[in-house]
């Protein structure tokens, strides 16, 4: 998997936002937060997205407007509600606006991972997503099997490094 995936995450609650853009980033995705829906907007129109998280009731702009505004710019960027409006109008609603998923608050970080995960593999090859895990001063490559500490690199068996992915996983 050769692909970096850039995630947009609008989200106005500071903590939850610095919660989930850190969590999606130790995933190994590029995920760039902003705090309000307009921001959020001006953050799509000048850089590219692989994915877009909303949040629904955020300052300046709501996320269904958001919404509606991204799908005037681009119609195939998958987007995921994540939002405290749990009726099933809103549900509806985001649908209509062209949602790929709508998950309600609180949710589980895994499960937000295991939706996005779903959603890219429909939307992009799996040869093109990235495969990447870093932390600290470490970068592994799950596509050629090898780590890298400040820049060198270290090769592993299959065995050692499906022991290590075990371990990340």
């Amino acid at each position: 998997m050769n692909k970096e995936i850039k995630i947009l995450l609008v989200e106005d609650d500071a903590n939850l936002g610095s919660i989930t853009s850190q969590y999606l980033m130790a995933k190994g995705f590029n995920c760039h937060w902003e705090e309000n829906g307009e921001l959020g907007y001006q953050s799509f129109v000048k850089n590219e997205y692989d994915l877009v998280i909303l949040d629904v009731m955020m300052p300046y702009k709501d996320g269904y407007t958001l919404a509606r505004e991204i799908r005037e710019k681009n119609q195939e960027v998958p987007i995921i509600f994540l939002t405290a409006k749990t009726l099933k109008e809103d549900v509806l609603e985001g649908f209509k606006i062209g949602a790929d998923d709508y998950i309600t608050k609180p949710f589980s970080l895994s499960e937000l991972l295991a939706r996005i995960r779903a959603i890219l593999r429909r939307t992009y090859p799996e040869e093109d997503l990235l495969k990447q895990y870093s932390f600290g001063n470490v970068t592994i490559d799950f596509s050629k099997m090898e780590a890298s500490v400040k820049g060198s690199k270290v090769r592993f068996t299959k065995k050692e490094f499906a022991i290590l992915e075990y371990f990340i996983n």
